[in-house]
């Protein structure tokens, strides 16, 4: 007979089979553990409690869609480093409006949405200041002082062209 046959195994914690087959469940509650701590520690911004409410919302930022398009209200932002500058038309002549409310909504993050107020220069044109320069993915939300109407649009930025502002497609 051979040496090999006559060998006896080595201890049990000496196998690399009976390791490797351990490391497998190990491993799953290792990672489900770490995933459960990453959902008790976020909270979900973009989750709903009250779908009710949301749909009375939706009814009503419609009908603030159609009424800038019933004004005629078309509008462009251009953003720099510095601040925003925003053209805004009504019916093809300049808009003159006290202020104009931009909203900037993060698509994932609320923590980082912005409000800015835009104070008229003249002749349709309005101007802010921005505390720091914006940059990523952003949805545009424009107001009037009353906020009876609105215009949408959306913005990868820094970007060096104007962006369109208008009302929601109406359906």
């Amino acid at each position: 007979m051979s040496d090999d046959a006559l060998k006896t195994p080595g201890p049990w914690y000496k196998q690399f089979w009976l390791w490797f087959v351990l490391a497998i469940p190990a491993f799953t509650i290792v990672f489900c553990l770490f995933m459960i701590t990453v959902a008790v520690r976020t909270q979900g911004s973009m989750v709903s409690d009250d779908y009710y409410k949301d749909g009375l919302a939706i009814n009503m930022a419609l009908a603030k869609d159609h009424k800038a398009a019933d004004m005629g209200l078309e509008g462009h932002v251009t953003f720099t480093d510095k601040g925003a500058r925003l053209t805004l038309t009504q019916d093809g002549q300049p808009a003159g409006f006290d202020f104009l409310i931009l909203n900037l909504s993060h698509p994932t993050l609320a923590e980082r949405d912005r409000r800015l107020q835009f104070q008229p220069t003249g002749d349709g044109h309005y101007e802010v200041r921005l505390p720091q320069s914006l940059e990523g993915r952003w949805y545009l939300d424009l107001r009037g002082p009353d906020n009876s109407w609105r215009l949408k649009g959306e913005a990868a930025l820094p970007s060096d062209i104007a962006l369109p502002l208008e009302p929601a497609p109406q359906g």
